[in-house]
């Protein structure tokens, strides 16, 4: 389980991997986080001994998005994504990107994930807001085979989409779902939600849980309570 630092800068996301150190190992960082600190929150979270998954949603010219990719491996993260609505070209230029940085620099390979539709979005927002017509069960599938074909190693998607997804992409297609709120936990703007262990039983490899432990009064009892759920961290 991944705890989300979408917190506003350094100095709350080191409190937050404070409290919940000793429980959790990973921890996601997004564009709030990355935006205000740069590459010091990732370093600040690698140095207290956690993985980290930086959700950057890598969208752009395959070019830029290459370019991209080889710094955050040089960073040391162990999971980036794009968007797969990017393409093929796009993705597989990242996943390449990956690959050839982590030899250049003598580390390990990213795992690297393409983002399939925003747990913010349901089929309504999609059809009408987005122009995409399927389902967002099927869409989402679309999107992971996309990922597939360009060489990434799995893809981001709700807790609603993954056994669908387990079955068609295989045992070793690396799943990640937000979207994940305990029983009683406010949504707030996500559509797309499960339980952690709803969510861990469907077939998902790793959970990100944010409001639900950075906006409890204690992270750390949060924290603990999803593990306790999961019977795992």
């Amino acid at each position: 389980m991944l705890v989300a630092l979408d917190v506003q800068g350094l100095a709350e996301a080191d409190a937050l991997l404070d409290r919940v150190a000793g429980v959790l190992t990973g921890c996601k960082i997004g564009s709030q986080l990355f935006t205000a600190a740069g590459p010091a929150a990732i370093e600040m979270a690698r140095k207290r001994g956690f993985r980290v998954f930086l959700d950057l949603k890598f969208h752009d010219i395959p070019n830029t998005v290459a370019g991209a990719v080889r710094e955050a491996t040089r960073l040391g993260v162990f999971m980036l994504n794009v968007h797969a609505s990017g393409g093929v070209a796009m993705a597989r230029a990242g996943a390449e990107a990956a690959t050839k940085a982590a030899t250049e620099f003598g580390i390990i390979r990213p795992l690297c994930l393409g983002v399939t539709v925003l747990t913010s979005l349901d089929r309504r927002a999609l059809q009408r807001e987005v122009g995409v017509p399927t389902s967002v069960a099927g869409h989402v599938l679309h999107l992971a085979t996309i990922s597939r074909e360009a060489g990434l190693d799995g893809c981001v998607a709700s807790p609603q989409e993954i056994a669908s997804l387990r079955v068609a992409m295989g045992a070793d297609w690396v799943i990640v779902t937000p979207g994940v709120r305990p029983a009683g936990v406010d949504p707030a703007d996500q559509a797309r939600i499960a339980t952690p262990r709803r969510a861990l039983v469907a077939g998902a490899d790793y959970l990100v849980v944010g409001r639900a432990i950075s906006a409890a009064r204690d992270p750390a009892a949060a924290a603990a309570a999803v593990v306790a759920e999961l019977g795992t961290p």
